[in-house]
């Protein structure tokens, strides 16, 4: 098995330089992670991109919760994400629900177009949909979509892991296509479980901020988890 895939949400270019230094493969730049993350300026973007060279990917979501408001929200949400493009972003997390639970294509489909060549991962939605698989197979196909970052249930890793697990298993299966980014309340505990169930990417915000939410990234307690995912595989 390739070495695991270890990504870290930063809210600026400190967390962004410490994240590297700790062993980070990827970022996910947000702002205000007490909302779970939502679309950072242009400004921001160019500051951690002009202090990292990692892979970043950029949060497309302008307001707590998974839907994505009215025609006059999702303008604004596209305006975003072209002037995002235009900074030089080239990776980017999105994912809306409609009031059924279902994916909101409309609105998934107009940041497509907008992000037109770019990767993409659909984020935790799928962990509030009224049915997951069903959100993956009206997303198969879809040009950029290459993750799902999710943590197997609305209520973190820990209650989500059977799920985890069972999916990774379907890999390759229709909508099952792309990988599987593991994060929301991961815990080190979780990892031998789902490594040993084949998962090999994960996702951290919390966990490597020792005084919390607001307190900058720990290189250390990314280097921490980085040599916890780095580990061999256990023996099931």
């Amino acid at each position: 098995m390739s070495r695991p895939i270890f990504e870290v949400i930063a809210l600026g270019a400190d967390d962004a330089v410490a994240a590297r230094a700790g062993g980070a493969d990827r970022l996910e730049l947000v702002t205000d992670m007490a909302a779970d993350g939502l679309t950072p300026s242009r400004e921001t973007f160019a500051a951690i991109r002009a202090a990292v060279d990692l892979p970043l990917r950029v949060m497309l979501r302008l307001s707590d919760g998974f839907a994505a408001g009215d025609a006059a929200d999702l303008d604004a949400l596209c305006e975003a994400a072209q002037g995002l493009r235009a900074e030089g972003a080239e990776e980017f997390v999105l994912g809306f629900l409609d009031a059924q639970g279902r994916a909101d294509l409309d609105a998934v489909y107009a940041l497509v177009d907008v992000i037109e060549g770019c990767r993409w991962t659909f984020h935790r939605a799928i962990d509030r949909a009224a049915d997951r698989d069903a959100v993956r197979l009206q997303l198969a196909g879809l040009p950029g979509l290459d993750t799902y970052l999710t943590a197997g249930s609305a209520d973190g890793v820990g209650a989500g892991l059977d799920t985890l697990c069972a999916e990774a298993a379907r890999v390759g299966e229709p909508g099952y296509e792309p990988r599987l980014l593991v994060g929301g309340g991961l815990l080190l505990e979780h990892v031998p479980a789902l490594r040993a169930a084949g998962l090999d990417a994960f996702h951290v915000g919390g966990a490597v901020r020792p005084g919390g939410w607001a307190a900058p990234v720990s290189p250390t307690e990314v280097r921490r988890w980085r040599d916890a995912l780095d580990l061999p595989v256990p023996v099931a």
